[in-house]
């Protein structure tokens, strides 16, 4: 009787100690930021113009008898500031239940419900990253909303745009998974879906594309990291069906596009360097100066679309710690179409572009000379930023063969002068 009785207790340790449960640690962070910016020029921008993307195109203003009176109505100064992306998160740490390690995120900030040219009244606070992840075996879940794998690695400017529209940027729904291979080798893979960076469309920027697809957004790609070293590499697919039914009954339109990227990251001591590269088919709904449009009209109705290839880069370095200097520089080009588009109205049947930019975009550079002096918490930043845009004129059409406006090219710049003031807690 007493050796059945031990054999219950042991049983029941066994039992105790694998079903061990460890209490989570809850931490509250954010930050208080202020950002302070002149523009030189008219730019497409969210979060009160403090995102930025591309500056305006050059628009005259003619009097009645044809006489430019105004060269350049968008070459206008603007200035601003503001604390709306301040921001506050809560932080779950150090859950541990039958071996298997567990956290959460919940984030958010204050852009909700400002417009982007004309902002007044009081700014929402909104959902930016809400995930828990599991880990155990090697493997790593995350289920929720976060940073789009190809988004997550960063330049260090401190500009709200963080580097885009020179590489991919967006926060999605997503379930991931990450599996670790040792030596320093892990893949990633993904399932993702759309909610405030959308595909755009014959409806404008909208998640019905990917919804009525039926089919996520998926990701695949392989990761290194050793001392100082952060290599990644993957691909992304898109597969969207940009109409639903017309008067001819339910369409069978659809689009799948395909995204490359790469990812190196270096640090040692004060000193760090990154850079980022995508060769995307469409991509605007990644933040990517792209889109997609009509390439054929089928006698039933249907549609066969062509994406546009654009390939999109940048390059980050920083040194020092309480004084930190840092130059950032991007580089996006436009190839035009996949494929010719349709003309049989003499222009395209449909185009849907980057709602961030413009059709008629060619190419575009960014230069970001940034210092930022580090008081423990508090941050003081100062940057100067220049993006420059090659537009095609658009008066004299788009040639269709290639997608583009490849005609009476010119340059737009802008001129941006931005201060920070950061308290971090």
């Amino acid at each position: 009787m007493k050796k059945i009785f031990s054999i219950v207790a042991l049983a029941a340790l066994s039992l105790s100690a694998f079903a061990q449960e460890s209490k989570p640690s809850i931490e509250i962070h954010g930050f208080i930021r202020n950002f302070y910016a002149y523009d030189s020029h008219k730019m497409i921008g969210l979060t009160e113009d403090f995102f930025t993307y591309v500056p305006y195109d050059v628009e005259t203003i003619t009097n009645t008898s044809g006489d430019v009176v105004v060269e350049d109505v968008n070459e206008y100064p603007n200035f601003r500031f503001a604390a709306l992306t301040s921001r506050l998160w809560i932080e779950v740490k150090g859950y541990e239940f039958e071996g298997w390690k567990m956290g959460a995120r919940v984030e958010g900030d204050f852009f909700n419900g400002l417009g982007t040219d004309k902002v007044t009244g009081t700014a929402n606070f909104r959902l930016r990253q809400a995930f828990v992840t599991a880990s155990k075996y090697g493997l790593t879940f995350k289920a929720g909303q976060s940073w789009h794998p190809m988004a997550a690695d960063m330049p260090d400017v401190f500009s709200l745009n963080t580097g885009a529209p020179f590489g991919p940027f967006a926060r999605t729904p997503l379930f991931q998974v990450d599996y670790n291979l040792g030596d320093g080798f892990s893949l990633t893979g993904a399932a993702l879906w759309q909610m405030q960076y959308t595909s755009n469309g014959p409806e404008g920027k909208s998640a019905s594309y990917i919804k009525y697809g039926c089919t996520p957004e998926l990701y695949a790609g392989v990761n290194y990291k050793t001392d100082g070293i952060i290599l990644r590499a993957g691909l992304n697919m898109l597969s969207i069906k940009p109409v639903l039914k017309d008067a001819q009954g339910f369409r069978t339109d659809r689009i799948t596009t395909f995204i490359p990227f790469f990812y190196a990251q270096y640090a040692k001591d004060l000193f760090s360097v990154k850079f980022k590269t995508v060769y995307a088919e469409g991509g605007e709904h990644l933040n990517l100066n792209g889109g997609y449009g009509v390439s054929k009209v089928l006698s039933d109705g249907n549609r066969e679309y062509t994406p546009t290839r654009n390939s999109s880069s940048w390059l980050s370095l920083k040194y020092g710690k309480k004084v930190q200097g840092i130059l950032f520089a991007g580089y996006a080009k436009n190839f035009g179409t996949k494929e010719a588009l349709d003309g049989s109205a003499g222009v395209p049947t449909g185009f849907y572009f980057s709602g961030n930019s413009f059709d008629n975009f060619n190419q575009m550079y960014r230069l970001t000379p940034t210092v930022i002096y580090n008081l423990g918490k508090l941050a003081l930043g100062l940057e100067y930023e220049l993006t420059s845009v090659q537009y095609g004129n658009k008066a004299l059409g788009m040639n269709l063969e290639t997608g583009l406006y490849d005609q009476g090219l010119h340059w737009v710049t802008n001129n941006r002068v931005q201060g920070l003031v950061k308290f971090t807690f």
